[in-house]
């Protein structure tokens, strides 16, 4: 009996374990998405991303065809968070949520919110 419990205690907490392995590295978001700004002029824009694990390196490329590096992204979860520093501006970031193929959040533009989504390409 007491070998039936240790065995068991150790399944539950390979379990939550895992589970929790799992939460922390978030949702896969490797890939190429595409972008739409939902501001006045609706901007379609291609983010493409690679992840190792949390953290998220990648692109986004405007429809001129001019690409910026994203810097500090991340996931924890299902949220997703990076910065943007196109050339002569300021740094924007990025703030959303990933639910399967798509995500949608907002960024800071001067003094408005702007909101954004995203399809897996």
């Amino acid at each position: 009996m007491k070998n039936k419990i240790v065995a068991l205690c150790s399944i539950m907490l390979f379990v939550l374990i895992f589970g929790m392995v799992a939460h922390v590295q978030g949702a896969r978001v490797a890939g190429t998405w595409v972008m739409t700004n939902k501001g006045g002029d609706g901007v379609v824009t291609t983010l493409t991303l690679t992840q190792d694990g949390i953290t998220l390196r990648g692109t986004m490329q405007s429809e001129n065809g001019a690409e910026t590096p994203i810097d500090d992204g991340n996931m924890s979860g299902n949220n997703i968070t990076f910065t943007v520093t196109r050339p002569g501006q300021n740094k924007v970031e990025y703030k959303g949520t990933v639910d399967g193929e798509t995500m949608k959040g907002t960024f800071i533009q001067g003094e408005n919110s702007v909101e954004w989504t995203a399809k897996r390409s």
